[in-house]
C-alpha cells in the first residue's frame, strides 16, 4: 500500500514539474512575434532594411529565450517591446528608403514631401524607443547615422532639383533675347541656325571684284548698327564668300577684304570693335551651285553671325 502510493505522488511530482517547465504564453510576445513575421514576409523590408530587420530577429530571440528561462513577465515585456519597435523601425526605414528610390527617379516635390513623412516617422519611433530604453546600443547609433545620410541625399536632391530648375530659367531668358534679337533683325531676314541667327547680305553691297561698300549698303548697315546697340553684349562673326571665278587664293583675299570693309563700316557706326571678328572663305561653302549666274550671285555674299549671348564667337 505504501509502495502504491509512493509510486502515485512520484507520478503527481512528475506531471506538476513537467507543468511548471512549460513556458507560459505572453501576448506581447506573440504580438511582437506576429509583427516580426509580417515584416520579415515582406519582401521589400527583406531588401531595403536587411540590417534592421536582423535587429528585430535578435531581439525576439532574446525575448523567446528569456521567455524559455523563465525570466519574469515585466522583462519579457520589456524585450518584446524591444522586438516590436524594432520591427516598425526596420519597416519605417525600408518605406523610407523605397520612397527615397522614387524621389531620385522622379525629382518631383511630392515626392521629397513623401520622403520626408516617412523620415519624420522613423525619427519618431526612434525617440519612442529611446523613451522606453536607455540602453541605445551601437546598432541604433548606426541607424541614426543612416537617417542622417538619407536626410543629406535628400538636401542633395532638393539642391540638384533647384539647381535644374535655376539652368532651366537661364535657358528660358536666353531663348526669349534671342527671340527679341530675332524680331530686330526681322527686316534683314534673318535665319535661325545652329550657329546662332544669321543674317546674309548680298553681293550688291559691292561692285564685281571690289570691297568697298557701296552707298545702298548704308541703310543695312545702320540696322545692324541699331541692332548691336540694343545688344551691346551681343558679339557677332562676319564671314566673307565669293563664288568660284577666279583663283582660290584671289577669292579668300576679296572675302576678307569685303568682311573687313563691313566690319570697319559697323565700328564707324558705333559698334564694339572688340565685339566683332571677321573670316575670309572664299569660295568654300557655297549656298548655291557655281555653274549658274543666279547660283554664283547667291555665293557672292557676307554673311553676320551672331552667338548666343554669353557664348564665344565660333570660328569654323
Amino acid at each position: 500500500m505504501n509502495t502504491t502510493r509512493l509510486f502515485s505522488l512520484t507520478l503527481v511530482a512528475a506531471a506538476l514539474a513537467a507543468c511548471a517547465s512549460t513556458p507560459q504564453s505572453n501576448a506581447a510576445l506573440d504580438q511582437a512575434r506576429s509583427r516580426f513575421n509580417t515584416a520579415q514576409a515582406d519582401s521589400r523590408v527583406a531588401t531595403l532594411a536587411p540590417e534592421e530587420l536582423k535587429r528585430a530577429s535578435d531581439s525576439l530571440r532574446a525575448a523567446e529565450s528569456a521567455r524559455s528561462g523563465g525570466a519574469s513577465a515585466s522583462s519579457i515585456d520589456h524585450l518584446a517591446y524591444m522586438t516590436s519597435q524594432r520591427v516598425v523601425i526596420a519597416q519605417e526605414t525600408a518605406a523610407s528608403r523605397s520612397a527615397q528610390a522614387v524621389t531620385a527617379g522622379a525629382g518631383a516635390e511630392r515626392d521629397k514631401l513623401r520622403l520626408e513623412v516617412r523620415t519624420n516617422e522613423a525619427d519618431m519611433a526612434q525617440q519612442q524607443l529611446a523613451k522606453r530604453s536607455n540602453e541605445v546600443d551601437a546598432a541604433e547609433r548606426q541607424l541614426a547615422l543612416s537617417q542622417q545620410s538619407n536626410a543629406q541625399k535628400t538636401a542633395e536632391l532638393a539642391a540638384a532639383d533647384a539647381a535644374s530648375k535655376l539652368d532651366q530659367a537661364r535657358v528660358e531668358r536666353r531663348d526669349a533675347r534671342v527671340n527679341d534679337l530675332e524680331m530686330q533683325l526681322k527686316d534683314l531676314n534673318a535665319k535661325k541656325t545652329d550657329r546662332g541667327l544669321v543674317v546674309t547680305l548680298s553681293d550688291v553691297l559691292f561692285d564685281t571684284g571690289k570691297s568697298e561698300l557701296l552707298p545702298e549698303g548704308a541703310r543695312n548697315m545702320a540696322k545692324l548698327a541699331e541692332v548691336f546697340k540694343r545688344n551691346p553684349q551681343r558679339k557677332a562673326l562676319i564671314e566673307g564668300y565669293t563664288d568660284s571665278v577666279g583663283s582660290a587664293s584671289s577669292n579668300v583675299d576679296l572675302s576678307n577684304r569685303r568682311a573687313n570693309s563691313v566690319m570697319s563700316a559697323l565700328v564707324n557706326l558705333g559698334v564694339a570693335a572688340d565685339h566683332l571678328s571677321t573670316r575670309g572663305f572664299g569660295a568654300d561653302q557655297p549656298a548655291a551651285s557655281n555653274s549658274t549666274a543666279a547660283g554664283r550671285q547667291m555665293n557672292r555674299r557676307v554673311e553676320i553671325v551672331f552667338a548666343p549671348q554669353g557664348d564665344e564667337i565660333s570660328l569654323k
